[in-house]
């Protein structure tokens, strides 16, 4: 909407009449005698005043009482106030601007001087509200095409970790409880570790990077896959390669803006199976060396393995799957996840409960 009208408040009438001569052959003046009259009047025609004339001094509502009631109202961001006052005063400028007046004009008038700094502000105002119509459509679109990505990496996820799961005849559960378990215990690292601190994006990230853990299991030879017997000894070193298969799948994955969500995907794909020792594989990482998140889809695959019964065909309760990973049958795991696998174990319980009775 062409915003058309000029409104002056004034509670001398002469002002007013100056004031109008100078700008009514270009637009609509609305005239108010106090700054009663004034809040009526913006709140009728808000959408069309391009600039406002404020008074600072005037019966029962004074300028200031306006630019409170604009304020409040939040018409100050979209209508420009040009404060007008004889008294002129260091002090009383200073609170006008604070109250988000554009500018300030001295009585007497100069007519020229007026119409160009009026001009300006209105000009200022226009492109400042066009500025902020863009910025906000493009926030918009960059919203959706985050969704859109969001989706399209979340459909990607699901196929491949589908195509992992078939081929190693894993229950099609095993992604998400691993994606719930971790999401518990980054969680948990977030509230009582003073080494991390992760946002809900990176969580997110994370959680949906987890699910690519075993997506080296691709590249592995049927014949070891699905072999029912105990592995040789060479067939279980090309099975410890499925971390190394995994990254160059994800190479041919990445995206240049996905830089972080890679970095998660690469690096719990390849070093999900070290261990605190160094005695994991492929690369003999220990401790702090292992990233984080890596640690912690070690240890939740390591329990969700126990606890949903694929180590042994009777699977083990979660006090139990929690004691001998405490006691590193199943390699060592650094103090502090162990310390939060403690911490989360309530809710580490729950989840499993009811993240395997909804598997049956």
């Amino acid at each position: 909407m062409e915003k058309n009208m000029i409104l002056i408040v004034d509670d001398a009438e002469i002002n007013r009449k100056i004031l109008k001569v100078i700008f009514e052959e270009q637009y609509q003046i609305l005239e108010a005698a106090d700054g009663e009259e004034a809040m009526a009047l913006l709140d009728t025609n808000k959408d069309q005043i391009a600039v406002m004339f404020l008074d600072l001094i005037m019966p029962n509502k004074s300028g200031l009482d306006v630019l409170d009631y604009m304020k409040a109202k939040k018409y100050i961001k979209y209508i420009p106030v040009i404060m007008i006052t004889g008294e002129a005063t260091a002090e009383s400028d200073e609170k006008a601007y604070e109250y988000g007046v554009s500018d300030i004009i001295y009585k007497p008038f100069a007519p020229k001087v007026v119409m160009r700094r009026t001009k300006n502000i209105i000009e200022l105002f226009e492109y400042r509200a066009n500025l902020e119509s863009q910025l906000e459509e493009r926030t918009k679109e960059l919203i959706e095409s985050n969704r859109k990505i969001k989706r399209n990496n979340e459909f990607l996820i699901g196929a491949l970790s589908s195509v992992v799961e078939f081929r190693s005849l894993e229950s099609m559960e095993h992604i998400r409880r691993i994606k719930c378990f971790t999401r518990i215990m980054l969680e948990h690292l977030n509230q009582f570790s003073s080494n991390y601190h992760f946002s809900e994006e990176q969580m997110n990230l994370i959680v949906d990077a987890s699910a690519l853990h075993d997506i080296g299991k691709i590249a592995i030879p049927d014949s070891i896959m699905l072999k029912k017997d105990k592995l040789t000894k060479e067939e279980e070193k090309e099975l410890e390669k499925h971390t190394i298969y995994g990254c160059d799948l994800l190479e041919n994955f990445k995206q240049e803006d996905d830089d972080e969500f890679y970095r998660y995907c690469y690096e719990i794909c390849r070093y999900h199976h070290e261990r605190d020792d160094g005695k994991g594989y492929p690369d003999g990482l220990k401790g702090e060396e292992i990233p984080i998140w890596a640690q912690v889809v070690s240890l939740v695959d390591c329990f969700d393995s126990l606890v949903s019964g694929q180590v042994y065909k009777v699977p083990f309760a979660v006090d139990e799957a929690m004691r001998v990973i405490r006691e590193g049958r199943y390699g060592v795991f650094s103090k502090e996840m162990l310390d939060c696998m403690e911490v989360a174990k309530s809710e580490l319980f729950h989840a499993a409960e009811l993240e395997l009775s909804y598997a049956d």
